[in-house]
């Protein structure tokens, strides 16, 4: 009421002619608001308000054609957006229900030891699978190899079309090539097969992406990432190989070689962990690498563990005596749970359309 006494004017029509008695009129009569006015006029912050309101929902009433006139909103019009909005909701719902998104999330809110439960249950029921399926078991050691090398091919497309190598970890690449050269020497001396051929193919690629990245790329190399001390890796295997190693009727130092390689794949892929551990982000092309080697592991150790299961048990006595059969065993089981967790968080991220890998901390 003050503030609409102090901004109110009386009508002048209805006011006294000029004169003394105006003045005194004037100063006697307070000016008042006239009652007719707060029916057809309201004033105040909340008239203002309620206007507003009312804008509004006359602009959600009306909408904008081709044309560019504004025309009030039909039944139509709105029965659509309804549908839309129906049909947006019932899609988010029937892609929350899908099987392979419920059971991933159903996994995620396992504690560790379940899950850890969990993925050898899903090993032993694939190494089921492959039993069935693959009648020569020496194949799955040829797939292994495939793999390792479409891997391979994976990470020269990257360093050719992309020209960059960041992400990518060196230090494994050298670890590679130093126990496919070792591997490839005890081929030669103690063996010649398939896997010779199949080991010089890789060897090459892999020379090939040390050179790109030494060189050609070395501006685009991640070097305060890749920081793994691969001494850490390298003597551990070599004493660990001139302790543990195969009793065959080989020369003694093909066989500690033979035993160097095995024991030195198990763990190459540690320094390309360590990597991504630091930045937490894996582009794509470095995921698809990363997952071709778990597959190469996983089908390798799955080609060892069928081997022996088939043997009842000869193949370990053909391996020669002592804990090298047991060593061979084990690390072909270490190299492939080191990547299980990293091939979840892979296959997680491509069941839910995620170009770049992003890793939670603790991974790998």
């Amino acid at each position: 009421e003050t503030e609409t006494a102090t901004t109110t004017r009386p009508d002048p029509s209805l006011t006294d002619p000029p004169g003394p008695a105006h003045k005194h009129n004037s100063t006697s009569v307070s000016p008042t608001k006239p009652e007719h006015s707060t029916l057809h006029a309201p004033h105040g912050p909340r008239a203002g308000r309620r206007t507003q309101r009312e804008r509004e929902k006359e602009g959600r009433a009306r909408i904008q054609p081709a044309g560019g006139a504004l025309r009030p909103a039909s039944s139509s019009d709105r029965r659509d957006r309804g549908a839309g909005s129906q049909g947006r909701r019932r899609s988010k719902m029937r892609g929350s229900r899908r099987p392979m998104g419920a059971v991933l999330a159903w996994v995620r809110r396992q504690p560790p030891k379940v899950k850890a439960f969990l993925a050898v249950v899903a090993g032993m029921a694939a190494l089921v699978f492959i039993r069935f399926i693959v009648h020569d078991h020496d194949n799955l050691f040829v797939a292994a190899e495939a793999a390792h090398a479409l891997g391979i091919g994976v990470l020269i497309y990257k360093l050719t079309k992309e020209k960059t190598c960041a992400g990518l970890s060196l230090k494994t690449q050298d670890l590679t090539a130093l126990f496919l050269a070792v591997r490839l020497y005890c081929s030669f001396v103690m063996e010649y097969d398939i896997h010779t051929i199949l080991d010089t193919a890789t060897l090459a690629a892999t020379l090939f992406v040390i050179y790109m990245i030494r060189f050609n790329l070395r501006s685009t190399y991640m070097l305060d990432k890749d920081n793994f001390n691969l001494l850490y890796v390298v003597v551990p295997c070599a004493a660990l190989a001139l302790l543990i190693h195969p009793s065959t009727s080989h020369n003694i130092v093909n066989r500690i070689c033979w035993a160097f390689c095995v024991y030195l794949e198990a763990v190459s892929v540690l320094p390309q962990l360590r990597l991504m551990q630091n930045t937490k982000i894996v582009e794509p092309f470095t995921a698809h690498y990363v997952f071709a080697l778990g597959v190469a592991r996983f089908l390798s150790c799955a080609h060892w563990v069928l081997q022996v299961l088939d043997t009842r048990g000869r193949l370990l006595t053909a391996l020669g005596y002592g804990m090298w059969p047991s060593m061979v065993l084990l690390s072909e089981i270490v190299q492939t749970f080191i990547l299980a967790d990293f091939c979840y968080y892979y296959v997680k991220s491509v069941f839910g359309g995620q170009l770049v890998l992003r890793l939670p901390s603790g991974v790998v």
